[in-house]
């Protein structure tokens, strides 16, 4: 990706992959901290949707995968900088109940097949 391609992802859509590494166990727990989060972000300007996917397996290491399309790497920035998420992701973190790795990028389609996608 050139550096103008990333600069334009400031203005242009955006998508935010979070693989998430949680015990199975705890993956219902997890479900319904995700949530109320989820309800924060989707009044922020510039959401757009977003989707927690679970692993059919429950022996698969990644069992959630959230996927999240915004307008602009601003808006999620300015979603991410609210203080009652800020709260509600301090108190998932401080929650002796669930053991939690996240991976969380932001990505921008680089190509895609299916409605229309088609290259």
């Amino acid at each position: 990706m050139s550096q103008d391609s990333r600069q334009d992802a400031d203005v242009a859509p955006v998508t935010f992959v979070n693989v998430i590494e949680v015990p199975a166990d705890q993956v219902e727990r997890f479900v319904a901290t995700w949530r109320e989060r989820a309800r924060i972000m989707s009044t922020a300007p510039g959401f757009r949707d977003s989707r927690l996917h679970r692993a059919l397996s429950s022996e698969t290491r990644f069992q959630l995968i959230n996927v999240a399309h915004w307008d602009s790497r601003g808006a999620w920035q300015a979603a991410m900088a609210n203080p009652e998420f800020r709260a509600r992701m301090r108190a998932l973190e401080d929650d002796p109940d669930i053991t939690v790795s996240a991976n969380p990028a932001l990505y921008e389609v680089v190509a895609g097949f299916g409605e229309q996608l088609d290259e």
